[in-house]
């Protein structure tokens, strides 16, 4: 008798051939020795049946045959992968396998594919399957997992829910789909002058679109306000006779100040006038000699601890950041490094470690004292011990971790450095240095705050300079290069915020002075600056608001009861943005990775907007999300989560079916300013 592995992808097949010592010929679509067969899907194998497959009256769009929820539902060989299916198939029904090993990737949607291949196959109910969940596709990870490998009915819940998630989609997509082109695509095909408009939407997709033309039109909506701070140059004490400036510091209406709670102020550091501005100044200026009175001096040490290992989200946002790639490139490049035995598992949204993998993190370390570049902060990470205590640590914790931990390197294929591309290596790079970075100390900084008073009013000024630098010397591969910037990335009306910097004499100066000393005042400044609009979203910064859909939710118990749930998955939300892309609703610069909705995106917004405006929300679509994981977990139930989305499918559907024409809904043709589509 024999045992069947069955893989995702032909490369990961190939892995577990090696691993399991496969000695037999590659043959058409699987390995086989005496003892073991390797086969493989190539992604999906089987799909969901289109709607003419049920009859093929609903090949055409009618509102007559909406909405449509089938009993029972249908699904088929995808043609181009049936060769693959066929030898898959007829693999896991041969009577020589006793066991069925899953191997396909470890998450909701590995689980999915594997399940429809075996539904589809007809494989006999009594055949002994067993699941394999790794992290990673070393050798010594995938034996573990074959070891370790549960009956595949403890993933039933994970099944139950993959089978869910494709439902959801499938029905909002055709309902909603249809509905909304039926109903409104004639008078968006006259504006845009074209045969053709299907208005596409989906649970997830729309949503997003929805938060970026929210945020464009916020922008196009915003007007700056001007706002002007008062500065001023300080100088050393009074009686040392030398009018060197020292250091600014910037007025502040505090309460005891002439102007605390003015209408005139913008915030409690500004004035909406510049002519209110340069009457404080002419208050202050009187009378001379100008001096300042220190009213309080605090030093203190401030700790800025390593960040949170990389999950996929956090790993996209700082790859769209630093190399200007896409989501959906990065994740491609981390699966590559995966498949290279170099990382582990991508799709995660874990930024934390398990407790068993930190019992054994020495191996990951020593490892990386192969590579070069970091060979020594791993050595110093291993003689020093630092890693040993990690497991009483913020970065382990196994309740944070639902399928996988956190990114990490596993140490191993190491010799493939010099065949990597470019941009693998720099992803690769990145990840070992979060890795390296939380086994190093917190970085310190010496903190100083001053408040200088001038009659009524009162100035502050603040100090910061990095004293120990802790884990920045591994984090930041430009670290001596470069000093940091307190106030790097603060828009114009934050900046008086951030800490200045200073020379290690001004420090030192500023460091002997007390309470009550007087220091001299060579003037006064009006520095000028305007609010800042909102930023537009890159592909990085929407995947991480997409993860953090919670903080979009202004309804705080809303929020709280679905945190830990975000706008799709970590292994979906690439696609979103690039469907969006295809479907030409968003356009995303190549050069800057920023995302700005097209004109078609405007309009299908707006139609979305009234109509189906639940499609929009990030509270709904995240908790539909939070449902899913609640029926992978087991807390509710199939049945009660399709009946919910039924009646939604249902309710929507008929209230679009519901317009009576069309024109209930016109729409403002202005090009010079946003399409809008509303209701009479």
């Amino acid at each position: 008798m024999k045992k069947l592995f069955i893989a995702e992808k032909p490369s990961v097949a190939q892995q577990f051939a090696e691993a399991l010592k496969v000695k037999g010929a590659r043959k058409d679509g699987f390995i086989e020795d005496d003892n073991y067969i390797v086969t493989w899907c190539v992604g999906h194998l089987v799909g969901m049946s289109y709607p003419d497959a049920y009859d093929p009256a609903l090949k055409r769009w009618s509102m007559d045959t909406i909405p449509f929820i089938p009993e029972t539902y249908k699904y088929e060989v995808i043609s181009t992968v049936s060769k693959q299916f066929n030898v898959v198939k007829q693999l896991l029904n041969r009577e020589d396998v006793e066991t069925i090993y899953v191997c396909t990737d470890s998450g909701r949607e590995g689980e999915y594919i594997y399940r429809l291949v075996d539904m589809q196959a007809g494989v006999p109910k009594d055949k002994d399957r067993r699941r394999v969940w790794i992290d990673s596709q070393t050798e010594e990870e995938i034996l573990r997992g074959i070891k370790e490998a549960k009956p595949l009915s403890e993933y039933d819940s994970l099944g139950c829910s993959a089978y869910l998630r494709a439902k959801e989609d499938y029905l909002m997509g055709i309902n909603f789909s249809r509905a909304l082109t039926l109903k409104y695509s004639y008078p968006v095909k006259q504006y845009l002058g074209v045969d053709k408009c299907v208005i596409a939407v989906g649970r997830v997709m729309t949503c997003v679109l929805g938060m970026i033309v929210k945020r464009e039109r916020e922008i196009r909506d915003f007007v700056p306000t001007p706002f002007y701070r008062v500065v001023a140059s300080i100088g050393k004490k009074i009686d040392e006779a030398d009018n060197t400036t020292l250091f600014e510091a910037e007025w502040k209406a505090v309460e005891g100040s002439i102007y605390f709670n003015s209408p005139k102020l913008y915030k409690e550091n500004g004035f909406k006038e510049r002519v209110d501005a340069e009457q404080l100044i002419e208050y202050c200026d009187n009378p001379v000699p100008v001096e300042m009175k220190i009213k309080s001096l605090t030093k203190k040490t401030e700790k800025k601890n390593p960040p949170m290992l990389y999950n996929l989200a956090e790993l996209q946002n700082d790859c769209s950041r630093l190399f200007k790639i896409s989501p959906t490139e990065t994740l491609n490049t981390v699966q590559e490094l995966y498949e290279k035995k170099m990382v582990t598992y991508p799709r995660t949204d874990a930024r934390v470690l398990s407790t068993a993998i930190s019992k054994e993190i020495d191996k990951n370390l020593r490892g990386l004292c192969n590579f070069q570049k970091l060979a020594p902060f791993a050595q110093n990470i291993l003689n020093q011990g630092g890693y040993k205590g990690i497991a009483k640590s913020k970065y382990v914790n196994d309740k944070l971790i639902t399928d996988h931990y956190a990114i990490i390197p596993t140490g191993q294929g190491l010799g493939q450095l010099g065949k990597l591309t470019a941009i693998q290596a720099k992803v690769y790079e990145i990840i070992a240095r979060r890795f390296l970075s939380i086994f190093y100390p917190a970085a310190e900084y010496q903190k100083i705050s001053m408040v200088l008073t001038r009659r009524t009013e009162e100035f502050n000024a603040s100090f910061k300079v990095l004293s120990k630098p802790g884990y920045l010397v591994i984090a930041d591969p430009n670290f001596g290069k470069k000093k940091e910037q307190a106030s790097e990335g603060a828009s114009e009306d934050e900046k008086n915020t951030q800490e200045q910097a200073a020379t290690e004499e001004v420090l030192e100066y500023i460091s002997s002075l007390r309470k009550g000393s007087t220091l001299s005042c060579n003037g006064f400044e009006i520095k000028e600056g305007k609010t800042s609009s909102p930023k537009r979203y890159t592909s990085g910064s929407m995947i991480l608001a997409m993860e953090n859909a919670g903080q979009l939710i202004e309804d705080e118990e809303l929020r709280e009861q679905i945190k830990g749930s975000g706008i799709g998955t970590s292994a979906t939300r690439d696609s979103i943005i690039t469907k969006l892309v295809t479907n030409k609703y968003i356009n995303l610069n190549k050069k800057t990775q920023v995302l700005t909705p097209t004109f078609l995106g405007e309009i299908i917004y707006d139609v979305v907007l009234y109509s189906i405006n639940g499609l929009l929300r990030a509270d709904l679509t995240a908790s539909w999300e939070k449902g899913l994981t609640g029926v992978a977990d087991g807390s509710i139930s199939e049945e009660e989560y399709m009946s919910k989305l039924s009646d939604y499918v249902v309710k929507y559907t008929n209230a679009v079916k519901a317009v009576r024409n069309q024109n209930q809904m016109h729409v403002i043709f202005d090009k010079t300013k946003p399409f809008y589509v509303k209701s009479k």
